[in-house]
């Protein structure tokens, strides 16, 4: 059996299985780890609240990336093309940004 043949038992409490919406996310990365924060940022409201901060390796990022793209081509081969509005940009900080950071935390 090789690894993608591999089936892995999952648990999840009833916390998590609720989930945790999210419209912002503040990603920044040293040499050895990226840092997502998953932040939710309702309009009119003067800062984000962090509900969800994820640590990785470099190589789990990538591999998660790579994953993110696979099942949205799986998606919109389902359901149509996921449009991105580009009224979005001009909003301000709410979605989902790219950031440069390097990993140096900042307040």
């Amino acid at each position: 059996m090789n690894a993608d043949q591999r089936t892995v038992n999952i648990e999840i409490g009833d916390k998590e299985w609720e989930g945790i919406y999210s419209n912002f996310v503040i990603i920044t990365h040293s040499s050895s780890e990226f840092v997502l924060d998953f932040a939710r940022m309702l309009p009119g409201a003067p800062k984000a609240k962090v509900f969800s901060r994820i640590l990785m390796t470099p190589q789990h990022a990538k591999a998660l990336l790579s994953t993110l793209e696979t099942n949205i081509k799986r998606f919109e081969t389902e359901h149509g093309e996921i449009k991105l509005n580009p009224e979005d940009a001009n909003r301000g900080p709410i979605g989902f940004h790219q950031n440069v950071n390097t990993g140096e935390k900042s307040d």
